[in-house]
């Protein structure tokens, strides 16, 4: 028995208002290819298969395609719960008709305690258990109970499991939580303040395989069977650093033996932060072979300069956001004082001189102070 982890897909994400969808189809072909290519016998979701509760049209068609490939022309069954960022109801609408067909979306508590039993071709038999994405209030009123945490919430809907899982087959949960200790990054919604998020790995000790979703870093917890696979795609400047991908695991061995393998997805568009003055930026970016990569860039000029974002944009298409630290270097960033404590004089020198390409005569600069002058005197009565 094979099969691929992955959760966070995060279908019509926009990032500085621009539309990832392009690259997300990029990456699930990749998925795609990786189905074919290790012959697994099921491929699971760990939530947040949308951005949002409402998700774009184009997002649903993206879905509608990747899904339909798989269940009908390659005939490779579909595990998905939902996450927080999905709609739950929406996300489970015609879950019993798809359930037939091999797309098994497992979105309500009511499905909680039913595994998904998938057979290889082998004739080895595991079941899947979804935990999809559910806040102590729902936990609450769907079972008349007192949890007063998302960590008695998972024990509670841990216990309900474990009260009817079967110890001759192997079993799989899917779940969408934040397990303690585990490295996040800013692109994740926060599920509650305080730490009430945080859930115990030991809720989950007892399965053979846990498949998380809801941390974008790839990642494991406690055990080497329960793990992140982490987002598809970066979707912040914060995970410049990590190395996307999804999780192969095969459970083939006779001895209950399980074997991981993370397999590299790459984005059309990598996400990157360039930090450097405005020039050397500009003359290095012939060099760099990924100049339309999404960026963040961080100029370390002192100075002010007219329309920087223009200026990077004719040889990074692609900036999407852009901070000015040189600005503040050597003082308190946070309160600005450096920009707060220059005059009016010195500033539009700064402007003169970008606009100029030279400084203003001595004739000018007092002509300059004198109407700053004339007009603080007729601010002031």
């Amino acid at each position: 028995m094979k099969f691929i982890h992955t959760s966070d897909w995060h279908l019509g994400r926009q990032f500085h208002n621009v539309s990832l969808l392009e690259d997300q189809k990029h990456v699930l072909s990749q998925i795609t290819n990786y189905v074919v290519e290790h012959d697994v016998d099921a491929l699971i979701i760990a939530g947040d298969v949308y951005d949002r509760s409402v998700p774009p049209t184009a997002a649903i068609e993206v879905l509608d395609g990747f899904l339909s490939h798989l269940v009908q022309d390659l005939n490779v069954p579909v595990i998905m719960i939902s996450g927080n960022h999905d709609g739950a109801k929406r996300l489970g609408f015609g879950s019993k008709q798809f359930g037939k067909a091999g797309l098994h979306i497992i979105s309500s508590l009511d499905q909680l305690s039913t595994p998904i039993e998938i057979t290889s071709d082998n004739g080895k038999v595991v079941h899947f258990y979804g935990m999809p994405y559910s806040d102590p209030e729902q936990v609450r009123h769907h079972y008349d109970i007192q949890v007063s945490n998302h960590d008695d919430a998972h024990a509670f809907l841990a216990s309900q499991i474990y009260n009817v899982m079967r110890s001759d087959v192997q079993n799989v949960l899917l779940s969408h939580c934040f397990i303690d200790g585990a490295e996040t990054c800013e692109s994740e919604r926060t599920l509650s303040i305080g730490g009430a998020d945080r859930v115990s790995y030991e809720h989950f000790k007892a399965f053979d395989y846990v498949a998380l979703g809801h941390l974008h870093q790839a990642q494991k917890r406690g055990l080497d069977t329960i793990r992140y696979s982490g987002s598809i795609m970066k979707y912040s400047f914060s995970e410049q650093h990590h190395n996307k991908s999804v999780t192969l695991v095969d459970m083939s061995g006779d001895n209950q033996s399980i074997e991981i393998q993370t397999l590299a997805l790459t984005a059309p568009h990598d996400m990157r932060v360039l930090e450097g003055e405005l020039q050397h930026l500009i003359e290095q970016a012939p060099k760099d072979a990924n100049a339309d990569d999404y960026l963040l860039v961080r100029l370390m000029d002192k100075h002010a300069i007219l329309d920087p974002m223009a200026k990077l944009r004719e040889v990074y298409p692609n900036v999407l956001h852009l901070e000015k630290p040189g600005m503040l270097i050597g003082v308190d960033r946070e309160m600005s004082q450096a920009r707060l404590g220059r005059s009016e004089v010195d500033m539009f020198h700064d402007f003169f001189l970008e606009v100029q390409g030279d400084d203003m005569t001595e004739n000018q600069k007092t002509m300059l102070s004198d109407i700053v002058t004339s007009l603080k005197k007729t601010s002031e009565e």
